[in-house]
């Protein structure tokens, strides 16, 4: 048996809530050590958020240039070079993996690049990277394990080697034709993206809208969005089958309200969803339980079944967002330092880097019937923001729900341009509980996005429609 290593505290995982908890406590006194098998700093600086928002900004500039006369700018030429837009990528995540490396070093943090498994409680075997085997134990351990792309069982798929947002991040060619399975986040921000590169693209939901979990109004905008840009999307269609290759040709086979259908392509993407990462590493054998779903099983304050041991981000069930991620830090750091945080009731907001943005934060109309509580609305187009005839973006709408027996805010709806800053500043009003009507009287610069809610908050809410 080999020598036990014992640390204070032992990380698995070095994503948001690992990393930040890791440097942290070390910078506190205490002996920590970090397992990694791959990426240094998690999903969100190396294959996911990022990346992803760097690409999608590179979309940007070049759906500028095919606008550019309208803006008084004339161009020979607006040729996609995705070597450049890799290029321009993989140079903000090298820096930023230097900056991980950096901040672990200054913090006296010990990264262990390696593959975990549990061989008891809190202990475990890890297969070095560079070679070798280590045994591990600490006193508190945290597992920060992430999760990854869920691929379907649809018969076909696995052989014809689709790419999850992993594959597309790292692609040195344009799609001449990119099938998109799935109407989620990531979804349609790559659609989008790519379509705005120059590829042709097709969205296929088994949904009734795009963007399921927002209110109908969002997706019927979201899907005009598409339309306009020229992306085709088929609603309310299962995937049935799958036949070729991504990357060469694929046919996939699908069964929508029209019937069974065919659709051909270049490239295939698959954005249905995530898998937790909790398979294969023996969290058996530390006492840790998992949900139904395979999640680990956490209480309010994120404590697994195990003395002694937490989960934090994706692998908890947390929302599936970096910022939810850091706050499940603060929590569990609270609470190892005397507080009492908990994830009850807590204001996640929700974000989508589509351009227009699509930003929310409390409740929509949908979540306020199902939940059955009271509500009315305030609403205005995007056009009426004058920021918006500025810059030439007057698509979209605010949406902000108000309390029906009062003047709490219970919720906040934008897409538009700069629709996540504007959120935040609802957010902020809402984390302090302050009344809608106390906005009314704020003063907000001219003309930014912010002077939107001048505009939006002059009328008094209304019922909602039937």
């Amino acid at each position: 048996m080999p020598d036990t290593d014992s640390y204070d505290i032992l990380i698995i995982g070095s994503g948001e809530a690992g990393k930040y908890l890791a440097w942290t406590m070390a910078a506190a006194g205490h002996r920590t050590a970090v397992i990694e098998r791959g990426l240094i700093g998690g999903s969100c600086p190396n294959i996911a958020c990022l990346p992803s928002k760097n690409i999608i900004h590179s979309a940007k500039v070049r759906s500028f240039t095919l606008r550019a006369a309208e803006f008084g700018v004339e161009l020979e030429s607006a040729v996609t070079s995705m070597h450049g837009v890799q290029a321009r990528k993989r140079a903000m995540v090298d820096s930023l993996r230097q900056l991980h490396l950096d901040r672990y070093k200054a913090s006296g943090a010990e990264l262990i690049m390696g593959e975990a498994r549990f061989v008891g409680e809190r202990a475990v075997d890890v297969q070095l990277a560079g070679g070798g085997r280590r045994r591990i134990s600490g006193e508190k351990v945290f597992l920060n394990l992430g999760t990854h792309a869920t691929v379907p069982h649809v018969p076909g798929l696995v052989a014809a080697r689709p790419m999850t947002h992993v594959e597309l991040l790292d692609l040195e060619r344009l799609p001449e034709h990119l099938i998109v399975m799935g109407g989620g986040y990531v979804g349609l921000e790559f659609a989008q993206a790519m379509r705005r590169f120059g590829a042709q693209v097709t969205v296929i939901e088994q949904g009734a809208q795009l963007a399921g979990r927002e209110d109908p109004d969002v997706g019927a905008a979201v899907l005009q969005l598409f339309r306009d840009e020229g992306i085709t999307v088929h609603l309310q269609t299962r995937v049935w089958s799958v036949e070729g290759r991504s990357g060469s040709a694929v046919r996939i086979v699908t069964d929508g309200s029209d019937g069974e259908s065919v659709v051909e392509g270049t490239d295939l993407l698959v954005g249905v969803g995530r898998t937790p990462n909790t398979g294969g590493i023996g969290l058996e054998r530390a006492g840790v339980k998992l949900t139904d779903s395979g999640y680990v099983a956490v209480d309010e304050r994120l404590a697994t079944t195990a003395a002694n041991v937490w989960a934090m981000g994706e692998c908890a069930g947390s929302p599936q967002f970096t910022h939810a991620a850091f706050d499940d830090f603060r929590i569990v750091h609270d609470n190892l330092t005397g507080g009492s945080s908990t994830t009850t009731d807590r204001l996640v907001p929700y974000c989508m880097f589509t351009d227009p943005e699509l930003a929310r934060v409390g409740l929509n109309e949908s979540e306020a019937k199902r939940r059955g509580i009271g509500y009315r609305v305030l609403s205005l187009p995007m056009a009426a923001v004058l920021r918006t005839r500025t810059i030439s973006e007057p698509r979209g709408f605010l949406k902000m729900l108000i309390a029906a027996d009062g003047d709490e805010i219970l919720g906040f709806t934008a897409f538009g341009a700069e629709a996540s800053e504007l959120m935040a500043a609802v957010q902020t009003a809402m984390v302090g509980r302050i009344p809608y009507t106390a906005l009314q009287r704020a003063i907000y610069a001219h003309p930014t996005a912010a002077e939107g809610l001048t505009f939006l908050l002059r009328n008094p809410p209304t019922a909602p429609a039937d």
